[in-house]
């Protein structure tokens, strides 16, 4: 396996949820992922990185191998962020990779359904490539 990186752009439904930016790099049993809202067009997604933050809230989880317990950690977290160690924690579990997570959400945190909304996106991508 190569390691490769992609942009994604997760548009949508709903007004008052921004659009975001999702890049997967896929690295050998294991995924670096950053997220966050973005004003930019579909087409203009690959530049978000490069407008982001990677530290804003970053946690890195391990998934469980035959104990029930899994191994979490913050790598660096703002005051005010900690919503990556638990998604990272589920992104872990579910694809069974050990998962580095960045969520870059400054002003929307604490907003449970702009979180569900970049959880489904996430979800959503990582079973196109996990296929």
């Amino acid at each position: 396996m190569t390691i490769s990186t992609q942009v994604h752009y997760i548009p949508s439904d709903n007004p008052s949820i921004p659009a975001f930016a999702f890049q997967i790099t896929q690295l050998v049993d294991s995924y670096m992922l950053w997220v966050a809202p973005t004003d930019l067009f579909e087409g203009d997604v690959e530049r978000a990185p490069l407008q982001g933050n990677l530290c804003r809230d970053w946690a890195c989880a391990m998934p469980p191998k035959g104990a029930t317990t899994q191994a979490t950690t913050s790598i660096f977290r703002t005051s005010n962020a900690d919503a990556s160690l638990s998604m990272a924690q589920r992104l872990a579990r579910r694809f069974g990779k050990q998962v580095f997570l960045s969520i870059d959400i400054q002003s929307y945190a604490g907003k449970p359904e702009i979180l569900l909304a970049m959880e489904k996106g996430i979800l959503e991508r990582l079973k196109g490539i996990s296929a």
